[in-house]
């Protein structure tokens, strides 16, 4: 590296976010900017350790360690420190074809397995990683790049979320064409509608499927394939297809009252308030909104944080978040170490907000619902809810929770959010494909083999539907690995694709 004794010189610099209370009051995700100093001193930072495993992309004992789609973190910190900022962002695309996306969305399990982070802060990796690419979109060095030929074979790509944009991007890079179709009325999937505008700014999806589409990629919107398509026309019309459906199929929470009005999904409740914010900045009215309502969101990950973070904006009377896991400790547990994703308490950001608002964490820790409570006119008013202990096995993992007895409380309630995760893809396409599906205990994914080729040859499958619920880097991982197997079953073996 550059500066060998950088991480003994520069402290990490805090991320440039604007104030909790003045974000909270639209839907913008702007953020103030950074010198190009402090950014060149905080790629300074990088170590030039032996053994980096922030780009390593492994599972240790089921726990994420470094980057999944294994971006060359270290060479692109060394460029941003050396002022190169052209050659970072064709560093960064060799392995990202997204950036722009994880450098807001992603966790950064990166930052999690930097060997600077055993006894430090830890390289500010993701926001070194967005303003590489967006100072590359500001300087117009990303620009559209078509393949020089044409190989003549068809790909169609069901669904347009992070897995089928990587997909299509990389087979479009190879000389496929490639037609993406997508149920919604924009492109993007979970990108577009299942991730609040304040997190990742529409503008930046749509600018680079416009890059795609310039290269060549083909655009379907408002077709669901198994509805206005019939699957069976894909396996006529392509040479192979890809399917990124996502795992779409919602956890329900089959409890007494759930019938009751104003008990939602928090995916009907995100996708909503988008499509209402990109249609007529909210004056259609086509959306549930918070305004004025007790706002509870059952579920404490990213999708119930956005809720909260969205519920803010619409003005609610109160927001609280019920969790049923522990509070996490403040350091990395004992059975926690580096370099696995550390597990341990932090405010995302709708949270500092509710307690910049409220002045305190809204989440409830180790509690579970017992019941829905509601009024005459059929509208939930209220949750039962019990405090719980959990059990632990022999060895030391938490095995399930016990009721803490007389501690069953009422908490009030006019909008319910349930963010309970998702078992699986729907299985209505499929299941006319024909595809085998694996099955773990309540939920399930398109079976796959290694090169993500599914039970039917030809068909593929990729992302959260055939890995489970999860990041939207690992989505791109899987759609770029499936990009490669689809790219070797065309080419009669051989692939061009990383």
């Amino acid at each position: 590296m550059g500066k060998p004794t950088g991480f003994l010189e520069y402290d990490r610099e805090p991320s440039h976010v604007r104030p909790p209370l003045e974000r909270a009051k639209d839907w913008s995700e702007e953020h103030p900017p950074y010198a190009e100093e402090t950014m060149r001193q905080q790629g300074a930072r990088c170590m030039d350790c032996g053994v980096p495993f922030c780009h390593t992309g492994q599972l240790i004992a089921g726990m994420a360690a470094g980057c999944p789609v294994n971006n060359l973190i270290p060479e692109w910190n060394d460029l941003v420190y050396r002022g190169q900022w052209q050659e970072a962002i064709i560093r960064l695309h060799k392995t990202n074809n997204f950036p722009e996306f994880t450098g807001r969305v992603c966790p950064a399990p990166c930052e999690g397995s930097c060997t600077l982070g055993i006894n430090a802060p830890p390289v500010t990796i993701k926001n070194i990683e967005r303003e590489i690419v967006d100072r590359a979109f500001a300087q117009g060095w990303v620009k559209a790049q078509p393949p020089l030929a044409r190989t003549g074979k068809r790909v169609a790509v069901v669904g347009s979320g992070p897995a089928g944009l990587a997909a299509a991007a990389q087979l479009n890079k190879a000389g496929h064409a490639v037609t993406v179709y997508e149920r919604a009325d924009r492109v993007g999937g979970l990108l577009m509608y299942g991730i609040p505008n304040m997190k990742l700014d529409k503008g930046v999806v749509e600018r680079r499927v416009r890059l795609m589409a310039e290269e060549g990629v083909k655009f379907v919107t408002g077709v669901e394939v198994g509805k206005d398509l019939a699957p069976g026309r894909l396996l006529t019309d392509f040479d192979a297809v890809v399917l990124t459906t996502g795992a779409t199929q919602a956890r329900d929470l089959k409890l007494e009252g759930r019938q009751l009005g104003g008990i939602h999904l928090a995916m009907d409740f995100l996708h909503q308030n988008t499509k209402s914010l990109l249609d007529s900045g909210h004056r259609d009215g086509k959306y549930l909104s918070a305004k004025d309502k007790h706002v509870v969101v059952i579920g404490g990950g990213d999708t119930g944080t956005d809720c909260v973070g969205t519920a803010l904006r619409h003005g609610a009377r109160s927001v609280t978040q019920l969790e049923i896991m522990p509070r996490p400790p403040d350091q990395r547990a004992a059975d926690n170490p580096w370099p696995q994703w550390p597990k341990v308490y932090k405010l995302d950001y709708g949270q500092e907000e509710a307690k910049a608002l409220w002045g305190e964490d809204p989440r409830q820790y180790a509690v579970s619902s017992k019941r829905f409570l509601g009024d005459e006119a059929g509208r939930v008013t209220g949750i039962e809810l019990v405090s719980v202990d959990w059990l632990h096995g022999q060895d030391g993992r938490p095995v399930g929770p016990r009721e803490v007895e007389g501690s069953k409380r009422v908490i009030p309630a006019d909008l319910v959010l349930l963010a309970l995760g998702f078992l699986g893809p729907e299985k209505g396409l499929v299941g006319e494909l024909g595809l085998k599906l694996e099955e773990r205990g309540a939920t399930w994914t398109v079976a796959t083999d290694a090169e993500k080729m599914t039970s039917v040859p030809g068909v593929f499958a990729a992302g959260d539907c055939s890995r489970g619920q999860s990041l939207v880097v690992w989505a791109i991982h899987e759609g770029r690995k499936a990009a490669r197997g689809v790219d070797k079953y065309l080419m009669y073996g051989e692939t061009v694709l990383p």
